[in-house]
């Protein structure tokens, strides 16, 4: 579904006023906005997100642990190779890559999540909902990515209910990074890394349409420089 895009000078108003709510630094006013007046937005397929949710959730059960041929003989069995990146096809495989990188992840999976109304809040203060495991494929009870699928019941947000907090996490990421540089305080238990890594997820799920955007970029193509 594509729709309109909302004003994005009031939906990053309501940003701006969420950072001041949790006692946290404004950016510039030169700050840029996340998509222009007539934009339009969407949603990836639910089915491409819900892959992503897979293969996220496998990466993690390597960090932990899970062998390679187990992991492997799940991605077969799932047909969901072809959905892997190749830095994380060499992490399961051989266990190459950045480790706590990986690991990271788990808040990119809790926002891709909540894209698909499988967590019920994205709450900037708070951790990855230890209830969340329960929704996610049953992987060491072989649970394929199909019967994964057909046992929850996607409800996938509104696209501009998702912009929005893409908006805010794209405030909230320079936020917490000048938080980190001044050694003030967080205002809870989740770290800049956490926000980058659930920013990550937003900037992947929701695709902007308009002459300033260029095609929608894969999972390693995501830019998070600005």
């Amino acid at each position: 579904m594509i729709v309109p895009a909302p004003d994005p000078r009031e939906v990053r108003e309501a940003s701006l006023e969420e950072l001041s709510r949790l006692r946290l630094p404004l950016p510039p006013p030169q700050f840029p906005l996340v998509w222009e007046p007539g934009d339009r937005i969407e949603l990836r397929p639910t089915a491409e997100i819900e892959a992503r949710i897979a293969v996220l959730h496998l990466i993690l059960a390597r960090c932990f642990g899970m062998p390679p041929q187990a992991a492997m003989s799940w991605l077969l069995a799932s047909h969901l190779v072809e959905m892997v990146t190749p830095p994380e096809f060499q992490f399961v495989t051989g266990a190459k890559g950045d480790h706590r990188s990986f690991v990271l992840h788990h808040d990119a999976l809790f926002s891709l999540a909540w894209v698909l109304g499988l967590a019920k809040q994205l709450d900037p203060t708070m951790p990855v909902d230890e209830r969340l495991v329960e929704r996610l494929p049953n992987i060491a009870e072989g649970e394929t990515f199909r019967q994964w699928r057909s046992r929850i019941l996607a409800a996938p947000q509104h696209p501009a209910d998702a912009a929005a907090l893409l908006d805010l996490h794209y405030c909230l990421d320079w936020a917490y990074l000048e938080v980190d540089r001044s050694g003030r305080t967080l205002p809870g238990l989740v770290d800049a890394n956490a926000i980058g890594q659930r920013r990550w997820a937003l900037e992947w799920a929701v695709i902007l349409r308009g002459p300033y955007h260029d095609e929608p970029p894969g999972w390693e193509e995501v830019d998070l420089s600005t």
